[in-house]
């Protein structure tokens, strides 16, 4: 056996069930594992430095891979349904085996890093992976700037195990495909394998991370985060896809991170050490600090397509999927924070895609309305970012995250109504979907406009101008914003047909409210009267 980096002894991976008798990379630096992804043909060195490679059939999340294990310690505290489905832990057990009987004959690439830059509430993270470009993406993904995981003090430990090679067999495995992502939470093991999608790896941990956080009272929260010259903490909820990453790269202000945070009694704390980006389409002028991320040395790219000669990248292009991405270093964002803490949040805004185009693009909620929308979590899921979607789907996703949350939704909103009546910010409502008419009729949000609403929320703008009452959501529309047209601010004096916009307005109130009535009671109760309103 070869080790390279920090040498461990081989009972680190045989206690785990992987007899290894080929090389060991461990705790390579990025510049090793380029290399090494580049020798074995992982990837391509695209023009300007990125590394390029392409995850196969599965180009997004597998949600129906995923399953939790039902185990003593932790069955009583999961949210079991089509969210978390449960796995028979002696299956875990066979499945185990067999992977790591498949990764002992392989080379491996091995990192330990952690998870949480709030030093009283991270965890270690060692990732097993055969691939050099899988651990390029997670030592970007998870923290590392304290030096390796051996020196860093955590309060507990998680192993993922990541065999993208290995195709599971459903009737003999008890998965739903050859693909699966299998949560032990008593072993303290994620198992990953069928599928080279990279973001199954982030999002595993960030599922770990929703389980053990709100256990300390902590409140886990898929969002975006950065302040301002003032010190001014802005928050951003929203699914994959609807504007958290772009909104929250603003040159403007500081980024703490762009997708996964933790809300303790200190203050605001990024989980991750990376971004991972949406990059098609991107622009220099609409989104230059991203755009010029994927024109940098170590930048992963997933499927974004480029010129076989000339090696340059097609952004606009997606024939492989819409869903191309891009992991980087958040140090990568020049205007970014090294330590990735903050303090309490003046202002929260909850994004949502909404493919009917009926919702205003910008409101300002009540705390009892930030509670009704972020258990109610109304998006749309985009194109690409799980697999089967093709086109815009309306979804409701309780907390903005419900992939993620392995525990009931009421514990999170519970922690969030916690926080808004202690530290009292303002919440806003975005809707970075369709305006003029549902999809295929509308056209999106121009991202310039929505940054100039945004900007006045966070500047204090908003605060300076008239408010009324949409008549159908119950929202407070500011009736003007600075630096946008004003005709944006109302939904239905965009639409040609306004009673086209009435039947379908009343369309979604009802959809709100045949959903909310799951959370009619505990944590809930009483803010079904501040939802929107059914004709």
């Amino acid at each position: 056996m070869s080790l390279d980096g920090n040498a461990l002894a081989a009972g680190e991976l045989s206690s785990i069930g992987i007899q290894n008798s080929k090389s060991v990379y461990w705790n390579s630096s990025i510049a090793v594992l380029y290399e090494e992804a580049v020798k074995r043909g992982e990837g391509i060195v695209a023009d300007q430095g990125p590394l390029v490679v392409e995850t196969g059939k599965h180009t997004g999340r597998s949600p129906n891979a995923k399953f939790v294990v039902r185990e003593p310690g932790s069955q009583d505290s999961i949210w079991w349904g089509s969210v978390n489905r449960p796995f028979d832990a002696a299956d875990f057990d066979r499945l185990q085996d067999e992977v790591g009987a498949y990764l002992g004959d392989r080379d491996l690439f091995v990192q330990d890093l952690h998870a949480g830059a709030d030093p009283e509430n991270r965890i270690g993270v060692r990732v097993i992976t055969e691939r050099a470009w899988n651990a390029m993406f997670v030592r970007h993904l998870f923290l590392d700037q304290y030096g390796n995981g051996a020196d860093v003090d955590v309060f507990d430990n998680f192993t993922v195990i990541h065999a993208p090679g290995f195709k599971a067999e459903p009737e003999r495995h008890n998965t739903n495909s050859d693909a699966f992502v299998l949560l032990h939470f008593g072993k303290r093991i994620v198992l990953i394998g069928g599928t080279g999608y990279a973001g199954e790896t982030k999002k595993s941990i960030f599922t770990v991370m929703n389980y053990i956080l709100p256990a300390r009272g902590v409140l886990s929260m898929h969002c975006s985060a950065n302040y301002g010259p003032a010190n001014d903490v802005a928050l951003f909820f929203g699914l994959s896809g609807t504007g958290k990453t772009t909104l929250s790269a603003d040159t403007s202000r500081t980024l703490i991170g762009d997708d996964e945070h933790g809300w303790s009694d200190n203050g605001i704390f990024n989980v991750e050490g990376g971004c991972y980006a949406k990059m098609i389409a991107l622009s220099p002028e609409a989104e230059p600090e991203i755009f010029a991320t994927s024109r940098m040395f170590g930048t992963v790219l997933e499927n974004v397509v480029y010129d076989q000669d000339l090696r340059e990248l097609d952004l606009d292009d997606d024939s492989i999927t819409e869903n191309t991405r891009g992991a980087y270093p958040v140090s990568y964002i020049p205007n970014s924070d090294p330590h990735g803490v903050a303090g309490h949040p003046e202002n929260i805004l909850l994004l949502t895609a909404d493919a009917f185009g009926v919702m205003p693009p910008i409101a300002k909620l009540s705390h009892e309305q930030a509670m009704y929308y972020f258990v109610s979590g109304y998006t749309s899921k985009l194109a690409g970012t799980e697999i089967g979607i093709i086109e815009p789907e309306t979804t409701f996703s309780p907390c903005f995250g419900a992939p993620f949350l392995p525990r009931p939704p009421a514990e999170y909103a519970d922690l969030l109504g916690q926080r808004l009546a202690k530290h009292q910010p303002d919440v806003w409502l975005i809707n970075t979907g369709w305006t003029g008419g549902p999809y295929g009729t509308g056209s999106r949000m121009p991202i310039k406009d929505t940054r100039a609403m945004v900007k006045a929320a966070l500047d204090g703008s908003l605060s300076q101008v008239e408010f009324e009452e949409d008549p159908v959501f119950g929202l407070q529309i500011p009736k003007t914003c600075p630096d946008i047209d004003q005709s944006l601010l109302r939904p239905r004096s965009t639409w040609d047909d306004t009673e086209a916009y009435d039947r379908t307005a009343a369309e979604l109130a009802r959809s709100f409210a045949d959903n909310f009535k799951q959370y009619a009671s505990g944590a809930a109760a009483g803010l079904e009267a501040v939802g929107p309103r059914p004709s």
